[in-house]
């Protein structure tokens, strides 16, 4: 166990002792990642008066180091949001229509069983109620060899039109992968460029996001700063599953991030007030996020134990689970190095999301 403080808890008159917020947190992550049977964790906290970052366990079983400081994770299903805030930038400069058909912009590839283009609309697709079907369930994941094929969006995108839709368009919401890989393929052909360009110079780059990347798709399976070691059991055995070819995940959950820079990109958006808001870079992400719920990031709210209103999103990929969330004034992101066993969690009564919440609601 380790903690790092840097600015955190002003000592203004009635100010909270910071190593309080660190002492109720240890011991959250702590019984975290001991309930949930999980080598490691990585809480992260990011708030106006600076970044407090904690480690629980062991990040490399093989040497026994903890999470690196500002240790970069595979964030898998967060990827979504910043496909979100890419596309809606698009939205907001009027190349792209939330409600048009998917066909105006993608002729002919969504079509077959799986979903018709002429009805599934983009606003469809980024609330996740096109009804089309997951890719995923259908990949063989269940090795590293597995992991480390590299496979095409448009491949994945075929796999799944073959199948049947889940459901009528607009009908409700569900949490089909393949949504994001229409909306990523949606993007490079408005734009011209791929997703990744567009992520990193219309998202990453203005926010500073220096520590965020998108893996080279197929060449790059090592992330490329520090980082802990990632596992997932496999028949039985734990197995180090760090090094994979990011490919499958692709615009639905391929970016590599760290807690930092997760905490700052989700205060610039519908949850706080980050300094891109501020000059209008993301007034449409803000916008379009709150008031009509449809991004992969705004799509959670939910009110914490003391009464606040946050946002959130959260992410698993083979050996790690990144979740968390924010409010208007304060981000917590927590990195586990291996899937938590939700069952071992529960019969420990321990709460996952309650770490996330204490982190939210902690005094300043």
């Amino acid at each position: 166990m380790a903690a790092a403080l840097i600015g955190l808890g002003g000592g203004g008159a009635g100010a909270a002792d910071p190593l309080s917020i660190q002492d109720l947190l240890e011991a959250d992550l702590n019984e975290a990642v001991s309930g949930a049977d999980v080598p490691a964790a990585q809480l992260v906290l990011t708030d106006g008066s600076g970044t407090l970052q904690i480690n629980s366990g062991v990040g490399d079983l093989g040497t026994g180091a903890a999470f690196p400081d500002n240790a970069q994770v595979r964030i898998a299903s967060n990827s979504k949001s910043f496909v979100s805030a890419v596309m809606l930038r698009l939205v907001g400069e009027g190349r792209v229509e939330l409600d048009a058909p998917v066909e105006r912009y993608l002729p002919g590839v969504v079509r077959g069983p799986g979903g018709d283009s002429n009805v599934v609309t983009i606003r469809n697709l980024l609330q996740r109620t096109s009804g089309v079907p997951d890719y995923i369930l259908d990949l063989d994941l269940e090795s590293v060899a597995a992991l480390r094929q590299s496979r095409s969006s448009d491949d994945l995108i075929r796999l799944a039109m073959a199948k049947t839709a889940e459901f009528t368009p607009g009908d409700h919401a569900e949490y089909p992968n393949t949504n994001y890989l229409i909306a990523g393929k949606v993007v490079e052909r408005v734009t011209g460029l791929p997703v990744g360009v567009e992520a990193t110079r219309r998202i990453l780059l203005p926010l500073g996001l220096r520590d965020t990347y998108w893996p080279l798709y197929p060449l790059e399976s090592v992330i490329r700063g520090p980082h802990a070691r990632a596992y997932h059991e496999f028949d039985g055995t734990l197995t180090d599953v760090t090094d994979i070819d990011p490919g499958w995940g692709l615009p639905d959950g391929a970016m590599v991030s760290t807690g930092a820079d997760m905490n700052r990109f989700s205060m610039a958006l519908p949850a706080g007030r980050g300094g891109a808001d501020r000059d209008g870079t993301y007034r449409p992400e803000r916008r379009f996020c709150v008031a009509q719920r449809i991004s992969g990031w705004a799509c959670s709210p939910w009110t914490t134990s003391c009464g606040i209103e946050a946002w959130g999103h959260g992410g698993t990929i083979h050996g790690t689970f990144v979740y968390g969330g924010a409010t208007a004034g304060r981000s917590v992101t927590v990195s586990m190095n291996e899937l938590p066993d939700i069952i071992a969690a529960k019969a420990h009564n321990i709460d996952l999301d309650g770490v996330v919440d204490a982190a939210l609601c902690a005094p300043r």
